[in-house]
């Protein structure tokens, strides 16, 4: 059990992995490329396509720069969710972690071994681009995060987060020297 809760992060990120890649294996093995399965007519199809590029495509042909940026990204993932292990007020940040770091690795596994990452999941109703699991799990979890760090954190949650220990910035001390000077005041 101790191991279990010691790797969780690794343990989930490894699961999460393992989804996109089955899926995209599922894929590759059943259509061909380009082809289209509609799964609702006119709202939702399997679609196999090669996106060279990042987020929709964009940026296509930056295979290099994509796989330094998601590494460097991945291990400061990593780095925030060791600041932030045990204690709960953080437990839904490293849940969010989990779910951004297996999404950037689903999807740099793709473009380390092939150039290029599959896409599939073709929501046609509004004309989106193509995606695929990992996708989704880098989506959502962005967005989420972005709620809770504007929303939930204050700046000693980013300093915990980031790793900054309070007390190493003349700044702080100077802030807290003015909060207890202003505290006095009002005694």
């Amino acid at each position: 059990m101790k191991f279990i809760k010691k790797y969780l992060f690794c343990i989930i990120i490894a699961l999460l992995v393992a989804v996109d890649r089955l899926t995209k294996e599922i894929v590759v093995t059943h259509l061909s490329l380009g082809e289209s399965k509609p799964l609702i007519k006119g709202v939702f199809s399997f679609t196999y396509i090669r996106n060279e590029g990042m987020a929709w495509g964009m940026f296509a042909g930056g295979r290099y720069i994509f796989l330094i940026f998601t590494l460097v990204a991945v291990a400061f993932f990593f780095y925030m969710y060791r600041n932030t292990v045990g204690e709960k007020r953080y437990a839904f940040f490293r849940a969010l972690l989990v779910m951004l770091t297996a999404g950037a690795i689903g999807n740099m596994i793709d473009r380390a071994t092939l150039g290029y990452v599959i896409d599939f999941l073709d929501f046609r109703l509004i004309n989106f681009p193509v995606f695929n699991f990992a996708d989704i799990l880098v989506t959502v979890s962005m967005i989420l995060l972005f709620i809770v760090l504007l929303f939930r954190f204050d700046g000693d949650d980013m300093d915990r987060i980031i790793g900054k220990k309070p007390g190493n910035d003349a700044s702080h001390d100077e802030q807290e020297e003015t909060s207890q000077a202003s505290k006095e005041e009002d005694a």
